[in-house]
């Protein structure tokens, strides 16, 4: 499958700062062959804020299984994971 618009995605982390954050969401992406694009973190005081620009035209789960798997992760971790759509986003924020 080719990268398009509507294959990117956007994720954002927000959460208290700890170690293996970035780790524990990238395996997810990873164990789900998801290709990031762009990746920005950032650290105010102690809340870890970081967003990714993924392409999952070779994925190996769809949109929702990967978006439970991410929604477990931050769980696990302590922070709050959301992902959607590129597209969706772009016309969200009038990019």
């Amino acid at each position: 499958m080719t990268e398009t618009p509507s294959n990117r995605v956007v994720i954002t982390v927000l959460g208290k700062n700890r170690p293996g954050i970035v780790a524990g969401v990238t395996r997810v992406l990873s164990e789900s062959n998801v290709d990031i694009r762009d990746i920005t973190q950032s650290i105010i005081e102690d809340i870890f804020t970081m967003t990714l620009i993924a392409d999952l035209s070779n994925a190996a789960l769809d949109f929702t299984q990967l978006q439970e798997g991410l929604v477990a992760a931050g769980e696990e971790l302590g922070v709050t994971v959301e992902m959607q759509r590129e597209d969706v986003f772009r016309f969200m924020y009038r990019l």
